[in-house]
């Protein structure tokens, strides 16, 4: 038997916000039937704000309790606030989860992201089908990606295939893959060692050049292909002055652009301690 906390025996017993919202600004998928576990959550979204969420899920009680608790966290909170949650978030709310059912707040947290970008036509709905189904599956037993293995490794600091397996499912039925699983673990933390190095190593005069060869080279490309862009104002120690133009000028969505994507960017091809600031 489980070890559960009170709180996440009363999302289960009493769940919050159980249903569909018809007419949803935001809809997310994680998980599936095939896998045991499935979520599918709806968001209301008026003027950045969260103003009610629901959802549907079928799994075991710590799916359900996870579900629930996320629909309370979202309620009330804008875009950016709610962007900025993460599984481990999730279980903490609950009160803790056993670590073999952290995978049921990831499945959350999955579910959410999944929402999120669907938001507004933020990017084109066939354009995200194609992007999931050129996803590398790594554990055909769950569909698990090596896109939420990465993540949950980044978010929990996991080490070992056994905490992938408990967070993600990967690896939990016959096992052929967790000499990849491994793999991706190997690769991950070899990849923030080098990282480590960089941030020592790059002199104030290194990361200027290369915070603007970034924006170039990879920021600006893509905001282009929307019909808009950005420009390099300032960079004063780690705090990044940008100017948005085009369709990004003046966009609702805009502040969601400069952190999710702008300064994630940065953060992770530069310094974790970048903060993108857009000026006037």
């Amino acid at each position: 038997m489980w070890d559960y906390s009170e709180k996440v025996m009363d999302h289960y017993r009493n769940p919050r916000n159980v249903g569909k919202i018809d007419n949803a600004d935001a809809i997310g998928e994680a998980g599936s039937l095939a896998c045991g576990d499935s979520l599918k959550i709806y968001l209301k979204i008026k003027d950045g704000i969260v103003t009610d969420a629901k959802f549907q899920t079928f799994g075991c009680g710590s799916a359900v309790a996870s579900s629930s608790i996320l629909t309370e966290m979202i309620i009330g909170k804008s875009v950016e606030e709610v962007k900025k949650i993460t599984n481990k978030d999730i279980a903490d709310q609950l009160g803790g989860l056993p670590p073999e059912k952290m995978h049921c707040s990831v499945m959350g947290y999955e579910a959410l992201e999944d929402a999120l970008k669907n938001f507004d036509n933020m990017v084109d709905l066939d354009e995200l089908r194609n992007e999931k189904k050129e996803e590398k599956i790594v554990c055909t037993c769950f569909n698990v990606t090596e896109n939420l293995i990465w993540d949950a490794i980044k978010q929990n600091g996991l080490k070992t295939v056994e905490e992938v397996t408990n967070y993600t499912k990967a690896g939990g039925a016959c096992g052929k893959c967790k000499g990849l699983i491994q793999d991706i673990i190997d690769t991950y933390y070899k990849k923030e060692e080098e990282s480590k190095k960089d941030e020592q190593t790059l002199s104030p005069a290194q990361k200027i050049l290369k915070i603007n060869k970034i924006i170039e080279s990879q920021i600006s490309p893509e905001l282009q292909k929307d019909g808009g862009d950005i420009t390099l104002v300032d960079i004063d120690g780690n705090k990044v002055l940008v100017k948005l133009r085009g369709k990004c000028s003046g966009c609702r969505n805009s502040h969601l652009t400069l952190k999710a994507f702008v300064e994630s960017t940065l953060r992770e091809t530069v310094d974790k301690n970048i903060d993108v600031i857009e000026v006037a």
